[in-house]
């Protein structure tokens, strides 16, 4: 707060715009203290498969003439199995304490930590999401906020408001990236008064298959058509404009 009071005095907060965006940073918390339903079920997965491996090499040890070599093989084998029933036994504790956490996720560590998806496909750490906002003219520092979710789709709100509060001012305009887009959040920035600029993410897989998307048609009010991409208007003809709006309504359902 006194950084911005002072930002604020020498005149680099003349604008209340500010840029948003969070940053994943990794918690002294190594992947394989983090747990989820995932992890579970494949690490289980994967000690089942040796076990059964093991208990298929005591099968073909049981087969074979008795000797010292073969005795202490198979005494080998039986630690294994020991050892894999004891990690059973606490992947089960693990996934006991994980089922009733109120995310389904523990890290033993660093608890306030969670496992989240970075840039890099199929890739991953363990940290937190870290939400700031910077004044867009000096890209300042204005609020920031440590956070345990690992997708920014409802922190523009609150990381917002906090900007508006510690500038002070009535009206906020703010810009962020497609990952933030909510129509929950965009409605209570307006009901803040907080003007939001971002890019609405394309979520239908119509163009995938080669196919328009409800983007390609526009509606023109005054003639009461839609255009589609080619150009060409398609008219709708309704007995009154009750069953128009209804009608209009339809399509925006059906339209991806």
């Amino acid at each position: 707060m006194q950084f911005v009071d002072l930002c604020r005095q020498v005149g680099l907060l003349a604008t209340a715009s500010v840029a948003i965006d969070g940053s994943k940073f990794k918690a002294v918390n190594t992947r394989d203290k983090n747990f989820t339903r995932g992890k579970v079920e494949r690490r289980r997965a994967q000690l089942e498969e040796s076990v059964a491996r093991y208990l298929a090499q005591l099968d073909t040890a049981d087969r074979q003439e008795p000797s010292e070599e073969l005795a202490a093989k198979t005494a080998h084998l039986r630690d294994k199995l020991v050892k894999l029933e004891s990690a059973m036994q606490r992947l089960a504790a693990m996934e006991k304490l994980m089922l009733g956490s109120h995310d389904q996720q523990i890290s033993l560590t660093d608890p306030d930590s969670r496992s989240m998806a970075t840039s890099g496909r199929g890739s991953g750490a363990v940290g937190y999401n870290v939400q700031v906002a910077v004044d867009t003219d000096h890209h300042l520092i204005i609020a920031h906020e440590v956070t345990s979710t690992g997708s920014d789709r409802a922190q523009l709100a609150n990381i917002a408001s906090r900007a508006k509060d510690v500038l002070g001012v009535d009206k906020l305009e703010a810009v962020a990236d497609r990952g933030y887009y909510s129509g929950e959040e965009i409605l209570a920035c307006d009901m803040a008064g907080i003007t939001v600029t971002l890019p609405k993410p394309m979520t239908s897989g119509m163009e995938a298959k080669g196919r328009f998307g409800k983007q390609d048609f526009v509606y023109l009010s005054d003639e009461d058509v839609y255009r589609c991409p080619a150009g060409e208007k398609l008219k709708y003809h309704y007995t009154n404009e009750e069953d128009g709006q209804q009608l209009r309504r339809y399509l925006d359902q059906c339209m991806p």
